[in-house]
């Protein structure tokens, strides 16, 4: 289950860093704040949020999914 908050509550500005999957020059990025035990994200274009929070478990359980070709990295 994921839960909607401001980046702002979550987690410093420097905390914050942009996945190395995201698109520059497309503008379709993400970034992510180690939260432990949580992992943080947020749109890059729009910082002061929303954010999602997500258990460690859930995300590495994604990451691990799009890597292994199980999900499709581009939607």
């Amino acid at each position: 289950m994921n839960r909607t908050r401001k980046p702002t509550d979550l987690a410093p500005e420097d905390a914050w860093f942009k996945s190395s999957y995201s698109s520059g020059s497309e503008g379709n990025c993400i970034e992510a704040a180690d939260l432990a035990p949580e992992i943080g994200i947020r749109d890059s274009k729009k910082k002061e949020g929303p954010a999602l929070l997500f258990p460690r478990s859930s995300w590495a359980a994604f990451v691990n999914g799009v890597r292994s070709g199980e999900l499709p990295e581009h939607a």
